[in-house]
């Protein structure tokens, strides 16, 4: 059943917001709920309706988890059926190796979005699916940020205290167009959901296959199917004649089972992964979750920067919408940094490592004999990276 808007276009437009929240995915949904549960108006409006499929992030790292308990919302991946992770198979230069994960779920975005959603519309927030938002170019002193909001039947024009900007990879809010700053080189998204029942790919394990050209993950998801997302070379994707096929050659080579007519599934693809936003923030206006940058995740660190970053910036949004201040503006620069670019730089390491197939196999040959070698590098990645003062601070 789709989720329904709590108001109509011309209601939002007649309305003083105190924020505005662009974009429903899980750093949209979990700040917008924050907010709205100390009093503020908060309204949440996304291009798609929900529930929607989505292949990528279906993963949640312990710190998510984390993030998650920070924000109020720990009992939720349980709530929903979510399936505990311990392992994190890896197949990469024509060895295998496999490592304990601490913490983590496996969980469908389709259920997860759109229960985020509705504990976002239980907390206070107004929720308006099937629009899109473009920015307004603030005026000189202007006390106010305003985004012009698109339906099929119209637009209006919509202000706030403040604009939080979680509109995704593709997402044009914080004013450095649709790309911001792509790196050479960098890989595309893409997935598919199917209905796989081979025992290999046993729920609890996050299966990773990978080559010069990419790499397959493969999870278990609450509902028995199995989630796929892969990060591809696009040149290599045209070559192969498309990613179902790359994706097959890929698990051939491994030596793992490959779904019948994955070529024929239906993927769907994203823009390129690997970018960063040339900013984070500015006048009356804030960035979180893939909008202000991302790089190729592994094992649920897409999920966890989103959701973390979310957790972080409610204090400082809320301190924003009730008097803005421009320093508030550098704060957010200064913890994004801390929180989420600076935690990035394990899975550029790792990215750049699994395109050197010599060097990957030579990892993962040591791994295989040694597991407690990537002891370290799980903890890091599970490690809450938002201190309990911010959840604390909006409670």
């Amino acid at each position: 059943m789709s989720l329904a808007p709590t108001l109509t276009l011309e209601q939002a437009a007649g309305r003083n917001w105190s924020v505005v929240v662009v974009g429903a995915g899980p750093a949209g949904a979990v700040v917008a709920g924050l907010i709205a549960r100390v009093g503020l108006s908060v309204l949440l409006v996304d291009r798609s309706t929900f529930p929607r499929a989505k292949v990528c992030g279906c993963c949640l790292n312990g710190r998510a988890l984390s993030a998650l308990a920070d924000a109020g919302l720990g009992e939720l991946p349980a709530e929903l059926g979510a399936v505990p992770v311990s392992a994190f198979r890896l197949a990469a230069g024509g060895r295998e190796a496999s490592l304990r994960l601490d913490r983590g779920v496996a969980l469908s975005r389709e259920a997860f979005d759109a229960a985020l959603i509705r504990r976002a519309i239980a907390d206070g927030v107004e929720f308006l699916p099937a629009t899109r938002a473009t920015g307004v170019v603030p005026r000189t002193g202007e006390a106010v940020r305003r985004v012009l909001l698109h339906q099929q039947g119209g637009e209006r024009e919509i202000s706030a205290s403040i604009i939080l900007a979680a509109d995704g990879l593709g997402g044009s809010l914080l004013a450095d167009g649709p790309a911001g700053r792509i790196r050479l080189g960098s890989r595309i998204g893409a997935g598919v959901v199917v209905n796989f029942v081979a025992p290999f790919y046993a729920p609890g394990t996050i299966f990773m296959a990978a080559s010069a050209t990419g790499y397959v993950g493969l999870v278990r998801l609450e509902s028995g199917a199995l989630d796929i997302a892969c990060a591809f070379d696009p040149g290599a994707v045209r070559a192969a004649g498309g990613p179902g096929a790359l994706a097959a050659h890929i698990l051939a080579d491994a030596g793992w089972p490959v779904p019948a007519k994955l070529d024929e599934a239906g993927w769907r693809g994203t823009a390129p992964l690997t970018r960063q936003a040339r900013r984070v923030s500015g006048h009356r206006l804030f960035g979180l979750g893939d909008a202000t940058g991302y790089v190729e995740p592994f094992t649920g660190e897409g999920m966890a920067w989103a959701i973390s970053s979310a957790v972080a910036l409610a204090p400082i949004a809320l301190a924003a919408a009730q008097t803005w201040r421009p320093e508030l503006a550098r704060v957010w620069q200064q913890t994004h940094r801390t929180i989420v670019t600076r935690r990035q730089r394990v899975c550029r390491v790792a990215a750049e490592v699994l395109r050197r197939p010599w060097l990957a196999g030579l990892i993962v040959r040591c791994l295989a004999r040694v597991p407690m070698l990537g002891w370290p590098v799980v903890r890091h990645l599970n490690t809450p990276a938002v201190p309990r003062i911010y959840s604390g601070a909006m409670q």
